[in-house]
């Protein structure tokens, strides 16, 4: 059955112009995205990016505004039966982040499920930075919104 899967994911950018991304080990593969994830049922599309800041970088945050919601046809590169829909909102975090940042990329064993985190300034941001293509998409619009 084909179906559609809802992504929410948030951009924050901090006071040096560097925006936050994950490093990831997902499905046997190493990944880099924004932070986020799926929408649950029952969610709203806000709720949702605060639940996945929560749980992922122990923060509470601010919606600044929508960014960007795909405006194309994208399969989900884990299944190949779900169109993906993502959904960008600008974030602030309301204190000061308490996790580790990695200067590394996948600063991390390669175990299922393994995260971590790093600053891109986004004045050097490239599509190569990013897995994904909307995400690639994004990361463009970005650096052409700092240009």
């Amino acid at each position: 059955m084909k179906s559609y899967n809802i992504r929410i994911y948030g951009i924050f950018i901090n006071e040096q112009n560097e925006l936050l991304v994950t490093d990831e080990f997902r499905h046997g593969t190493e990944i880099t995205k924004f932070p986020g994830g799926g929408l649950e049922w029952g969610e709203g599309t806000i709720e949702c990016l605060k639940r996945e800041f929560r749980e992922e970088l122990n923060c509470e945050i601010e919606i600044v505004g929508h960014f960007y919601t795909t405006d194309f046809f994208q399969q989900s590169a884990f299944h190949s039966h779900h169109q993906l829909i993502s959904i960008y909102y600008k974030v602030k975090v309301t204190e000061p982040l308490a996790i580790p940042i990695s200067k590394t990329k996948y600063d991390f064993e390669k175990t299922e499920g393994a995260q971590s985190f790093r600053w891109i300034s986004v004045s050097k941001i490239t599509t190569d930075d990013f897995t994904f293509p909307i995400d690639q998409k994004v990361a463009v619009m970005l650096k052409n919104h700092s240009d």
